[in-house]
């Protein structure tokens, strides 16, 4: 395993972990409170979602990219 794929698998992971983090803070009293006036989530919630999607993605991306090695 090269470099390029440990850290795809760190991002990877990170990414899922943000995620679940960001999904479960979406249930809290605050964010429910605040999507019911608003219609939106938290700045704090939707940062964990979206840093977790992109964080996911850019993992997904290096781990399966096919680079020779040198």
């Amino acid at each position: 395993m090269n470099n390029q794929q440990v850290v795809g698998l760190v991002l990877l992971v990170t990414g899922v972990l943000l995620f679940g983090v960001g999904m479960n803070a979406s249930h809290s009293l605050a964010d429910r409170w605040n999507d019911f006036f608003t219609g939106h989530f938290t700045d704090s919630t939707m940062g964990y979602m979206l840093g977790g999607i992109a964080s996911g993605v850019v993992g997904a991306l290096l781990l399966g990219s096919r680079k020779a090695a040198a």
